[in-house]
């Protein structure tokens, strides 16, 4: 089966495919904002890298989301709630964790059908 490597670097990917399947990961482009900023600057990447595997969001199978600080979950919710298509929730989990950069407020790690 062919793997689709996408924004290869020799560290990562910025999305594979493999058998009908997207997965990625993404963080906010920028440190800074409040978690409404980082979530909003962090789905448009998810787009822009659904849209490059032949996906959108409409095919979302699995969302880990990770915050730096649980207090942000309502503020990343709101912004998520309206990103997501209605009736196309895939399964989710929220977790608090130390994020690689000082001043990321929220990761996300995505599989995707293609």
């Amino acid at each position: 089966m062919q793997i689709q490597r996408h924004g290869t670097t020799r560290r990562y990917s910025d999305s594979v495919v493999h058998n009908g399947t997207v997965y990625l990961v993404e963080v906010p482009a920028s440190t800074e904002g409040d978690i409404a900023t980082q979530t909003a600057s962090l789905l448009a990447g998810v787009d822009a890298l659904l849209a490059q595997a032949g996906s959108d969001k409409r095919k979302l199978l699995m969302v880990t989301v990770y915050l730096a600080d649980m207090a942000d979950y309502d503020g990343m919710n709101a912004v998520w709630d309206a990103w997501v298509p209605d009736g196309h929730a895939p399964t989710r989990a929220c977790v608090q964790a130390r994020l690689a950069k000082p001043g990321w407020r929220v990761e996300m790690a995505i599989t995707a059908a293609c």
